[in-house]
């Protein structure tokens, strides 16, 4: 077994598990920007294995990125369906290599959750958790109902509320927790009980409501983006549900227990790190690909955001349309309508207005590289 910790080489361990693949991957996609990563399901195409990828139906950023995704890795020849939406949100975050070896990660594949967040994923050969992984991914892939057999192969709604509930209740000695928010009534009497029957607790993260038994959570100064519990320190959790009743009970969320000493000896040391700085010595420096990666979103960011303020604040373009189908109106088998041909106008204006700032945004930041390097 193998811990991946984030911020770090995350990348690479992905890339390489891609590069191992014999016969096939299975991946699962929420959110998704790294070009490394796309490449490498793309080469792995092209040598002859089955990448299948299953993406979920929409995440916050929208459906049409998630849509660019799907054809992208279509046309590279991988194999593509969607999630169902009959949950709020399909969440987790797995790769199955060769159906020999598991990823369960606490991330996205994209630069901000691998380059500038916390965050955890871990590998794994264990036979029961392959089947329970590959049963999942063909369930949500067909859309059919899973029925999750382990306690140890967490799977929202399914079985997370009772395990990690389980899991906790286990802690005799102490409880360090990775958690964006702990908010969930059950859980957080849990933690109290704990708390009570002499169990030391420590959470880095958010407790919502002030808490007269629970130790004050210690904030990081970097984002955090991982669910993680390690209990009396042997045994550890790593997934993508916080202990909060929406990624407990409506989203279809996924993680794993385990019992590995190196693993979980990675993740206390990585807390008891992060719980002394406070996040502040975790930075490290950056390649130019991944500034420049960074750059380009961020340049595509901005410009989407002019390009809407632009055309929302366009006058009516109506009037001149409806001009225009006057002056055409003598023409035969000319069929315009006014309304239609002003959507199609603000959309054009926007594509052209959106490609503008990009380039002028991404040429200011070359300027300032250059400057910066002479």
């Amino acid at each position: 077994m193998k811990c991946i910790v984030q911020p770090g080489d995350g990348v690479a361990q992905l890339i390489r598990g891609i590069g191992r693949a014999k016969k096939s991957i299975e991946i699962v996609i929420f959110r998704f920007n790294r070009s490394e990563i796309e490449k490498a399901l793309a080469s792995a195409v092209a040598r002859g294995v089955h990448v299948h990828a299953l993406i979920a139906y929409t995440n916050r950023g929208g459906e049409r990125s998630l849509r660019e995704l799907e054809l992208r890795l279509l046309g590279a020849g991988v194999t593509v369906a969607r999630t169902a939406d009959d949950l709020v949100r399909y969440h987790g975050k797995l790769m199955i290599v060769d159906r020999r070896e598991l990823y369960v990660l606490g991330f996205n594949f994209t630069y901000l959750d691998i380059e500038r967040s916390r965050s955890f994923g871990i590998v794994t050969t264990n036979k029961r958790h392959l089947i329970d992984a590959a049963k999942l991914f063909e369930s949500d892939t067909k859309r059919q109902l899973y029925a999750s057999a382990s306690a140890t192969f967490i799977v929202s709604p399914v079985n997370a509320r009772k395990q990690l509930a389980t899991f906790i209740r286990g802690a005799k000695k102490e409880l360090l927790i990775y958690d964006p928010e702990v908010s969930d009534p059950q859980m957080v009497r849990l933690l109290e009980a704990r708390a009570r029957a002499g169990v030391n607790i420590s959470i880095i993260g958010k407790l919502p409501v002030k808490n007269k038994v629970l130790p004050e959570p210690q904030s990081l100064q970097i984002r955090l983006h991982t669910r993680t519990i390690v209990r009396d320190g042997s045994w550890a959790f790593v997934g993508s549900q916080s202990l909060r009743a929406v990624e407990l009970d409506s989203r279809r969320e996924i993680g794993i227990i385990f019992r590995d000493p190196k693993a979980v000896a990675r993740i206390v040391k990585t807390f008891r790190e992060d719980w002394e700085s406070g996040g502040k010595s975790i930075e490290r420096d950056v390649t130019p690909e991944e500034v420049a990666q960074k750059e380009a979103a961020s340049a595509a960011k901005v410009a989407k955001k002019v390009a809407k303020a632009v055309v929302s604040g366009l006058s009516p373009v109506t009037p001149v349309v409806e001009t225009t189908v006057r002056e055409l109106a003598a023409a035969p088998n000319v069929d315009l309508d006014g309304h239609d041909i002003e959507s199609t106008v603000k959309n054009a204006v926007q594509d052209a207005v959106r490609q503008v700032v990009r380039d002028f945004v991404e040429e200011a930041v070359e300027g300032r590289s250059t400057s910066t390097n002479a």
